[in-house]
This record gives C-alpha cells, sequence and structure tokens, in this order.
C-alpha cells in the first residue's frame, strides 16, 4: 500500500540518535532537548517554547495552565480528531461542540460568536453556559489539517468574553496567519504534535509555544512533575510530560530540513487541486484566504453520495493506495455524545466527504498521478 503520511527520516536522524547511545544522554535530560526547543521557537515564530512528551500531553497541561478544571466547559470545534476533546476530559472538563467555516473546516467565528452571545451569561466575572450552569473556561481553534482557523475574529471574541485561547495545532507547524507565523499571533498558547505521521516527527513529542514566559515557565513546572529544586519537593500536582533526549534529536533533525518539507507538502497540495480541476463532484482541501497551511494531510473533497464515496475507498484500495474514511466528529463519538452542542450542520455534511491520499514529504508524482485515476475511475 502506498502509505497516506510517513516520516522522511534521511538526514541526520541516525547520527544524532547514535549521539545519544554514545553519550548515555537518552532520557529528558541532554542537550537536544533544549536545541529541539529553540529550534521549534525559531520556526514558529514564538519566543517560548516547551517541549513535552505528545501533542496531547502539550494541550492538556496547556488546558491546566490556563486555569481549566472540573466540571468546566471548553470551546471547540466537533470536527476535530478525538485528542482534542479528550485534553479537556483529562482536566475534568467537557467540550463545548460548535460547528466550522465550510471554507476552511476550522472553528466558525460566526457560530462561536453568536453561541456565545445566546447560550452564557456572565456571573463574577465568568462566562457561564446557561443550560449546564457551568463556567466557560477557554476557546481551543484546531488549525485543521494544518490550516489555521480565523484567529483574528476568534481573538476579538475571546477578549469579549475575557477567556484564554489555546490553539491546538498539532499539525500546522510551518502554516501562516495573513502572513504571520502563527506562533507570534495574540494566543495564550499553541500546541505542536510531532507524532509519527506528521510532517515534522520526534516518533511521538509535542510542543507548547506562548508569547507569555510566565505561562511557559508554568508549563514547564507542570511538565516536569512540578518539582521545585534539587530535592523531591513538589509544589502541585504535576505531571511528568518530559520530552526525552531521544525524541528531541529526531527532531532536531526534521527540523534542519524545515523549509523543504514545507515546500514539498504545498507542492503535493497543488497537484491535488489541479489534478481534480478538470473532474466533476471532486476538489481539492480548502484554502481560506487567510491562511497559508502547512498541508499536513492533501486529497479529495467528494460532491458525492455514500455509496459513491465508498466505491471510491474501494477503487484506492484495489490500486494498492492506503484510503480509510475520515475522522468521526465528536458529537459522534461515545465519549462526547452528551456533550453540548450547538448546530453542527457543515459538520454533518462534509466529514464524511473528506479523503486524505499519499501525501508525504518523499511522495513522487507516480504516487500522485495513480490516487488522482483511480478517484476519477471510481467517480465514473
Amino acid at each position: 500500500m502506498i502509505p497516506i503520511s510517513i516520516p522522511n527520516l534521511s538526514g541526520n536522524e541516525k547520527k544524532y540518535l547514535n549521539d545519544c547511545i554514545e553519550t548515555g544522554y537518552v532520557s529528558s535530560v541532554g542537550p537536544f532537548v533544549a536545541r529541539f526547543a529553540t529550534s521549534v521557537a525559531a520556526v514558529s515564530g514564538a519566543p517560548y517554547c516547551s517541549p513535552v512528551a505528545s501533542g496531547t500531553a502539550g494541550l492538556h497541561i496547556a488546558l491546566v495552565a490556563a486555569g481549566v478544571g472540573r466540571d468546566d466547559l471548553v470551546i471547540m470545534p466537533s470536527l476535530t480528531f478525538i485528542a482534542t476533546a479528550n485534553a479537556a476530559a483529562y482536566c475534568g472538563a467537557e467540550p463545548w461542540l460548535m460547528d466550522v467555516n465550510p471554507n476552511s473546516w476550522t472553528l466558525d467565528p460566526e457560530d462561536l460568536q453568536k453561541n456565545l452571545a445566546t447560550e452564557t451569561h456572565q456571573k463574577d466575572s465568568q462566562i457561564i453556559h446557561t443550560k449546564t450552569g457551568r463556567r466557560v473556561a477557554a476557546i481551543m481553534p484546531v488549525y485543521m489539517l494544518g490550516t489555521p482557523a480565523d484567529m483574528d475574529a476568534i481573538s476579538r471574541t475571546a477578549k469579549n468574553y475575557g477567556l484564554p485561547v489555546i490553539c491546538d495545532a498539532a499539525a500546522a507547524l510551518g502554516a501562516r496567519y495573513k502572513d504571520q507565523n502563527i506562533g507570534s499571533l495574540d494566543v495564550t498558547a499553541t500546541v505542536f504534535s510531532f507524532n509519527g505521521n506528521k510532517t515534522f516527527t520526534c516518533g511521538g513529542g509535542g510542543a507548547v509555544v506562548s508569547s507569555d514566559k510566565n505561562f511557559t515557565d508554568k508549563v514547564n513546572h507542570l511538565a516536569t512533575t512540578a518539582r521545585t529544586g534539587e530535592n523531591y519537593d513538589h509544589d502541585a500536582v504535576g505531571y511528568n510530560y518530559r520530552m526525552t533526549n531521544i525524541q528531541a534529536a529526531v527532531g532536531c533533525a526534521q527540523l534542519e530540513r524545515f523549509e523543504d518539507f514545507v515546500s514539498a507538502k504545498c507542492r503535493i497540495a497543488n497537484a491535488y487541486r489541479d489534478a481534480f480541476k478538470g473532474l466533476d463532484h471532486v476538489t481539492g482541501f480548502p484554502t481560506p484566504v487567510w491562511a497559508q497551511s502547512a498541508h499536513w494531510l492533501s486529497g479529495a473533497f467528494l460532491t458525492v453520495g455514500e455509496k459513491q464515496i465508498k466505491d471510491v475507498l474501494v477503487s484506492l484500495r484495489e490500486n494498492g493506495i492506503d484510503a480509510r474514511p475520515f475522522w468521526t466528529p465528536l458529537h459522534l463519538q461515545k465519549p462526547y455524545q452528551a456533550s453540548p452542542r450547538g448546530s453542527l450542520e457543515v459538520t454533518e455534511d462534509i466529514y464524511k466527504r473528506i479523503l486524505p491520499l499519499p501525501c508525504s514529504t518523499h511522495c513522487s508524482g507516480a504516487d500522485i498521478s495513480l490516487s488522482v485515476a483511480a478517484v476519477a475511475s471510481a467517480l465514473k
């Protein structure tokens, strides 16, 4: 099978891993961790970076540092991978699910504003969800498949209601918003993932970036078991969310080819978009005017019925191309079926139509052509 997205490990990964083995620095102490933090901050445009064990750990600890706690609500789109909601659940909170913009597949600022205006009230400087009586504690936009949400509009609403913004940018390293690097945006924190299938990988791992040093220091403190000093004293319930030197070594090698990887992903996205222009009932993934996507995943958006969508999946697999249905939205996932939600009309309409296709950074033109031909054959 031609895979959808696998790592490109053709650089200095092996050399740096050997350095870890030869020096004995394999755990959370070692020179690659600090080097990786500096590199992520530089390429994301953020002044401060805290490497962590995974993207999910980064989301969780950023929410904790922002004050999210038990019985709170965290606003997020329903169209996202389940880790976004799980991070809120780890805090004892629950997602408040909202719809996405059809032109970006990211949190719809108008839906956000409308729901806050009609479904909440203020009490003792807190924003309360009227129906449940729960405090609304944060907004978590998701940069869908590497595409930033419309952050100016979302940030304005967040400031009007005094809510922190934690951006789930798991796959968006390399993206830009209105020519700004996403790590430099006026938000509380932005969180990246370096899972094995991301554009840049550490095998696992994540990072929390912020322009607020105090916030990043708090994240670092909580991620290192809230330990104070050299003795085994701790001043809070902390977490062992530290990135290892081995993970960071792989990440450092990956980021040495930052521009090449981002360019490759852009080239692949454009190739699919151009190839689908001549076909009926299929387009590439959206490109909103405000965003320069990192294009973690690229592929086909199908405007046909469910039977034909299944036919396309079968055709792809018969041609040796890895293909599978897209993420099931959060409101249809068993743990979150009872979570508060707004109207999810767009989410309901589009999620079954999203079809990622092979788009690894070293994906060949022949692989892309084969994928397009399989889609076209099934649609005929």
